[in-house]
């Protein structure tokens, strides 16, 4: 049974204080977080396995392979666009065919969005998220899942077959793009939408305001 394989979602997980007593003194101890769980890179070519069959393989998919969707952002055709994949694999073409032609800019394209988002989010933390951004981690990701995302459009599509562990299969790719400056305008919308009547701790606020200012580097 095939299942849409988008970017791993993730979960948040309650940070675990340590607490150990010496005497009549108690220290804290706050580990240093584990962020292997959050690591939610766009597909790498070691994932895929041998690559057996790729006739007319489009440039985008080229990119993206080697390189995720950064490098589908570098070429001139999508420079100033934001380039969004979502893949799927399996053993039946005509069942891939059928997915990648029902996979929709308007319905589907917002968990792409949030993935993406998250992921962001998750680079800039110095803490698990729910603790460094406290109530706003959550509130932007069912945000970003929620919202509509005008001018995405459903760009291209293509199937290469692999090789892996002597099993051979196909992987389906599906190319949506949106143009940077509505992309960037939307996001911005969510931050002011997200933030309002929260009640921070700590230094939250600024963490926040930090994301909210360096946002769009590296995203």
């Amino acid at each position: 049974m095939m299942a849409p394989r988008f970017l791993s979602t993730v979960i948040p997980l309650t940070l675990i204080i340590f607490i150990s007593c010496a005497g009549q003194n108690s220290n804290v101890f706050t580990p240093v977080p584990d962020f292997t769980i959050y690591e939610l890179d766009d597909f790498p070519i070691d994932n895929i396995g041998s690559i057996i069959d790729s006739r007319n393989m489009p440039e985008w998919l080229r990119a993206y392979i080697y390189g995720g969707n950064e490098f589908v952002e570098e070429l001139d055709n999508y420079k100033n666009k934001y380039a969004f994949v979502a893949v799927n694999r399996g053993i039946n073409l005509a069942q891939l065919n059928k997915w990648a032609e029902n996979i929709s800019a308007r319905f589907d394209f917002p968990a792409l969005a949030a993935e993406r988002i998250e992921k962001r989010m998750v680079s800039s933390a110095t803490l698990y998220p729910d603790d460094e951004y406290g109530l706003f981690f959550e509130t932007m990701i069912k945000n970003a899942y929620n919202s509509e995302y005008p001018g995405v459009e459903k760009e291209d599509s293509h199937w290469i077959r692999v090789r892996a562990e002597s099993e051979e299969n196909y992987m389906y790719f599906v190319l949506m793009i949106i143009d940077r400056t509505a992309m960037q305008s939307i996001i911005r919308n969510m931050f002011a939408r997200s933030g309002a009547r929260i009640n921070y701790s700590g230094n939250q606020a600024n963490a926040v305001n930090r994301l909210r200012q360096t946002f769009f580097e590296g995203f």
